[in-house]
Formats: C-alpha cells, sequence, structure tokens
C-alpha cells in the first residue's frame, strides 16, 4: 500500500516536470498578410522564470524611485521629502522669522510714523468709557508735594546740564557712529528687561524709586509729550545725527512738544502709565537712522 502511494506521488512530480519542459511554439504573424513575423520556443518553466525576473525588477526599482528620489513624497505614509529635508526646513525656518521681524518693524515703522505726524490717540481722543488721565502740562496750582519735587527736579537738572554744557563730549557731527557719542543715561537703576527684537521688545525697562527724574539722553527738540493709550504718559526727543529717544510710562510730562532740551535736563518724572505697563519703571528706546538699537550697548545704567 505504501509502495502505490510513492509510486503515485512520484507520477504526479513526473507529470509536472513533464508540462514544464514541454515545449511550445510562440508565433507571431502579420494579421493582414498572415505572414510570419517571428517564431519563439517557449516552455513553461522559461515563462515563469520570466514572469518571475520581470517582477523582481520591477518591484526593485519601485523601491529605489520611492527611497531615493522625489517621488517619496507622494507616497501617503512614507514621510514628506521636504520635512525630512533638513537644509530645506532651516530656510523656511530663516524666512518666517525674517518675515516676523519685517512685520515688527514695518508696524513699529508705523506707529513712529504716526507719532510724527500727530495720528496717535490722545487724551482727548481716549473714548468717555475709559478713564483718562489727567493732563501734566496744563497749568493748575501745584501742591505742596509736588512744588517741593519740582524743586528738587530743577536743582539736579541745573547740575546735569551746566556740567554737560561744559564738557566737550555733547558735540555731535553728523555721521558719526553711536560708539563715538556720548549719553546720559536717562536713569540710573535695575534692568529689568533687556532689550528683545525678536520678542518686539525695541527698548529696555529700567527700575528706579518713585518720583525719580528722567533726564533727556542727548541734546534735542521735544516732537513728542503727551498721553498715548498703549504707552500712557511719553516723550519723544529728536537728536543730531539721525537719532531718536522715547521716554515711556511717565507719570509726570515736564516738556512740551517743540522744547529744546539740553542732555541731562529732566523731561518727565517716572511712574507706570500706559496698558503695557506692569508696574512703575521707565520705557527707554534708542532708535538709529530709523532702527532700534540696543541702548544697554551704549549707555551705562
Amino acid at each position: 500500500m505504501s509502495q502505490g502511494a510513492d509510486y503515485g506521488a512520484k507520477s504526479r512530480w513526473q507529470r509536472i516536470q513533464e508540462q514544464l519542459s514541454h515545449t511550445y511554439r510562440l508565433i507571431i504573424r502579420n494579421d493582414e498578410t498572415l505572414k510570419e513575423v517571428g517564431s519563439y520556443k517557449l516552455t513553461l518553466l522559461n515563462t515563469y522564470i520570466l514572469l518571475s525576473s520581470m517582477l523582481v525588477v520591477t518591484v526593485l526599482l519601485g523601491i529605489f524611485l520611492v527611497s531615493f528620489t522625489p517621488l517619496r513624497r507622494y507616497v501617503p505614509g512614507y514621510g514628506s521629502g521636504i520635512s525630512s529635508n533638513s537644509e530645506l526646513m532651516a530656510l523656511y525656518r530663516q524666512v518666517e522669522d525674517l518675515e516676523e521681524e519685517l512685520e515688527a518693524t514695518r508696524k513699529y515703522s508705523d506707529n513712529v510714523r504716526r507719532l510724527l505726524v500727530g495720528d496717535v490717540q490722545t487724551a482727548d481722543e481716549v473714548p468717555k468709557s475709559v478713564s483718562a488721565p489727567v493732563d501734566t502740562m496744563k497749568e493748575k496750582k501745584p501742591s505742596a508735594a509736588e512744588q517741593q519735587l519740582r524743586k528738587e527736579v530743577a536743582l539736579e537738572e541745573v547740575g546735569e546740564v551746566a556740567k554737560n554744557t561744559l564738557s566737550s563730549n555733547n558735540y555731535v557731527s553728523r555721521d558719526m557712529p553711536l560708539e563715538q557719542m556720548y549719553f546720559i543715561a536717562p536713569v540710573s537703576g535695575e534692568i529689568s528687561a533687556a532689550f528683545g527684537y525678536d520678542k518686539h521688545h525695541f527698548g529696555i525697562d529700567v527700575l528706579a524709586p518713585k518720583n525719580t527724574a528722567i533726564k533727556a539722553a542727548l541734546d534735542g527738540y521735544v516732537f513728542l509729550s503727551d498721553w498715548i493709550q498703549e504707552t500712557g504718559f511719553t516723550v519723544g526727543i529728536q537728536h543730531a545725527n539721525n537719532v531718536i529717544t522715547f521716554y515711556k510710562h511717565n507719570s509726570v510730562l515736564l516738556k512740551k512738544v517743540g522744547s529744546f532740551v539740553r542732555a541731562g535736563e529732566a523731561v518727565a518724572i517716572i511712574g507706570n502709565t500706559g496698558e503695557l505697563s506692569s508696574g512703575p519703571h521707565l520705557h527707554f528706546e534708542l532708535w538709529f537712522k530709523g532702527k532700534p538699537v540696543d541702548p544697554a550697548d551704549y549707555i551705562s545704567f
């Protein structure tokens, strides 16, 4: 019985071998003339080997194209070619950073332009629903404490102006580098927030005691002395050599628009006014040729 089964199995294997090795002829004829164009001798085994080889080559070629060419970005789930390209992603990040810096500079330049042309929200324009601040420049009878404060500021101002008037370092020529200019520190104190261009913080915040006088950093003309919704009582001074300084969040303004001030002359009193202020301090900005620079690089606070 066992020998019969082996014989039957062997017979099936022999039949398969015979079928695979059986020879066939593939003839190609012209459909119109029936002329023989080609004749090929084939077996099933050769046909299987040929088709399998073509399939393997096709698969390998597809894997190569997907792995080493930009075509992989179109294969779902394989991964984006853009995201895997570190250099391209770095360029994208640089472009985004430049766009943010450009937008920040554009917004701030627009704010400066509005300040220069007077297109700002002043105390007279604050909506009635918002409690408007008291105009510190209006003529009114000062209190005894305010009179004493103004006397102290005046005495200090006289000393500073006299000292700086006698100093030859106050002279500023055109196109002079900032490093060669002599600045007076508007106030002495601790820097609580540094200059940060990427954070849209175009100045520094300096802490000082209450009622500290804010001094002009250079000789110049006051072009802004008013209340601004975001920065409170603000002073802007135009200096020589394309230099502009801003003094923000003050409690009292001591100079009017058009006033000429000497370096070291008091222009305001430190305060905590404006929507962007979170505590008593001076926000001081230094602009050179239309661009903000870090005041701490040129002034010792």
